[in-house]
């Protein structure tokens, strides 16, 4: 086969506009697939930000819309391994109108504790400080920063929706973070001034430092088991597997990623058959010639063969470049999908999409191939199609 490329590149722009039309067609198939098995390496076989390996996320065991007694804030920061715990409730709430752009995470937290439990977030020492002193203060990401056009010292309002009336903030500081860089943050103090006193103290969510990463297990279980019989009873998890848990509300994920991921890979199949096919019909005679000239059964075989790889690779590394740029727009998705929003096509998954293209090229272009390199000399010459 190798002896041969300059004939299979030659043999392969033999039909210019077939060709390029058969590169494109996989070029976009195997797009999909790299977006595919990228979202699936992200999902689930990714460790996530290193800053998320010490963090887990305590809820209610009925779901988010309940929420639990901040009593039990003391009792997880008792537990052995524990370095930080912080109350963090979910606000939503309406800022200016209901629009996509206008749409971001925010919390109303511990402000003093934030910077504990997220040490990557990037702020200077003056807007720490003045986060920590205005209970009117917010903090915001940079990218968010950025959507809506803010800075240090604007103000904006917040329509109360789960909350009652509305809060009027000054933003304090715009952070820059590697994950969770468009979330806004204020002090949960400000929400319970006026709150009655039967909903103060009800939390969404705990967030929970451990010490090292070999306690992450221990108190993961620990947190259940302690208030296994309570009236609230709570499911504690990574912070990835948190922010993956918003992917289970559009159903079976894993199983729809791998039923689209073959169905893809089943039409590249179709596509490439279907071309080398034509293309060996069209050759039935030239193989003839070619066998006159002393070209074995093999290597005939082989320089078929070679062809469909190298049209089928041609269009994976083009599926791939595709890929890339499609995972770039899909970074700006959802900031509470953390695993979409941090979405690269990674060195193995690059390489394994080539790999699949050459394969299904080799696999499609396998039969019609070897039946072309048994066709005694005299068939092939006499043949007319």
């Amino acid at each position: 086969m190798f002896k041969n490329f300059p004939l299979i590149v030659k043999n392969c722009w033999r039909n210019r506009r077939r060709t390029t039309l058969t590169i494109l067609s996989i070029g976009a198939s195997l797009c999909l697939l790299g977006i595919l098995m990228a979202v699936y390496q992200a999902f689930y076989l990714s460790d996530g930000a290193p800053e998320q390996a010490l963090r887990l996320v305590t809820r209610n065991k009925v779901g988010l819309a309940a929420t639990m007694p901040q009593a039990y804030e003391p009792k997880i920061k008792a537990l052995p391994g524990v370095h930080e715990v912080m109350v963090a409730n979910w606000y939503g709430g309406t800022y200016i109108d209901d629009k996509p752009e206008h749409q971001f995470a925010r919390f109303a937290t511990e402000a003093d504790k934030l910077f504990t439990i997220r040490p990557e977030m990037k702020l200077s020492d003056e807007e720490k400080a003045a986060f920590l002193h205005d209970r009117r203060g917010c903090i915001i990401g940079k990218e968010l920063a950025d959507k809506l056009k803010l800075k240090d010292g604007d103000r904006m309002t917040l329509i109360g929706d789960i909350y009652p009336g509305n809060l009027d903030f000054t933003v304090r500081g715009v952070y820059d973070a590697p994950i969770d860089n468009g979330v806004f943050y204020f002090d949960k103090a400000y929400i319970e001034e006026g709150l009655p006193d039967r909903r103060k103290g009800n939390v969404g969510i705990f967030y929970v430092l451990a010490n090292t990463a070999d306690d992450v297990p221990r108190i993961e279980k620990a947190v259940d088991a302690m208030f296994a019989n309570s009236p609230q009873e709570t499911k504690t998890e990574t912070e990835s597997a948190f922010a993956l848990s918003f992917a289970a509300f559009l159903g079976n994920v894993k199983g729809f990623l791998m039923v689209v991921s073959a169905a893809v890979t089943f039409t590249i199949l179709l596509v490439s058959a279907n071309t080398i096919a034509m293309s060996v019909r069209e050759r039935i005679r030239e193989i003839g010639v070619l066998k006159v000239l002393g070209f074995t059964n093999a290597m005939v075989l082989g320089i078929i063969l070679g062809e469909a790889i190298l049209i089928s690779a041609a269009g994976g590394v083009i599926g791939v470049f595709l890929a890339d740029l499609l995972a770039a727009g899909l970074r700006h998705g959802p900031d509470y999908m953390e695993q979409l929003h941090t979405l690269h096509i990674t060195t193995p998954v690059a390489f394994l999409c080539v790999a699949v293209a050459a394969f299904i090229g080799l696999v499609s272009a396998y039969i019609p191939a070897f039946q072309a390199s048994r066709i005694p000399i005299l068939s092939a010459l006499r043949n007319t199609d």
